[in-house]
């Protein structure tokens, strides 16, 4: 079987703004290394930040340890057998999403990726290398401070 994380990485929050929507907040992120950055709604209920936090954001394709294929139609990506370990244990706060577009970065050298999660956004720009594994249809969205 394969690596099921596609992308991985250690972000600062730089900005969140929750002035649009009840329990929302957009987040505003810059990795350690400063070459990637994403721009993210979360339910701010459900999983409050504050500016200055570190957290690790990590993409799969699906939520298998072994990086088998998600069977996510047919049973629900939520029904997991009793006592299952997924990478979902290892993190505080997982979504599933579309991934539904893809452009040029605004830095040569990089691209820019779209995913929806049910309507919470994320917009991750960063070196083409690093983000040419997300050229998928769904993703999981893995977060932990």
């Amino acid at each position: 079987m394969s690596d099921p994380l596609l992308f991985e990485d250690t972000f600062t929050i730089t900005g969140i703004n929750s002035q649009k929507y009840d329990r929302v907040s957009r987040l505003t992120c810059t990795s350690s290394d400063s070459l990637t950055t994403f721009t993210l709604d979360v339910n701010s209920e459900l999983y409050p930040c504050t500016v200055g936090e570190s957290l690790s954001m990590a993409l799969a394709s699906t939520l298998s340890l072994d990086g088998k294929e998600d069977s996510g139609a047919k049973t629900g990506w939520r029904e997991v057998g009793m006592g299952e370990q997924t990478l979902a244990n290892d993190y505080d706060y997982v979504c599933h999403g579309k991934v539904y577009r893809f452009e040029e970065g605004s830095t040569s050298g990089n691209m820019a990726v779209f995913v929806s999660f049910g309507g919470l956004l994320l917009y991750l720009e960063g070196p083409y290398k690093k983000l040419a594994p997300l050229r998928i249809d769904y993703v999981y969205l893995l977060l932990k401070k």
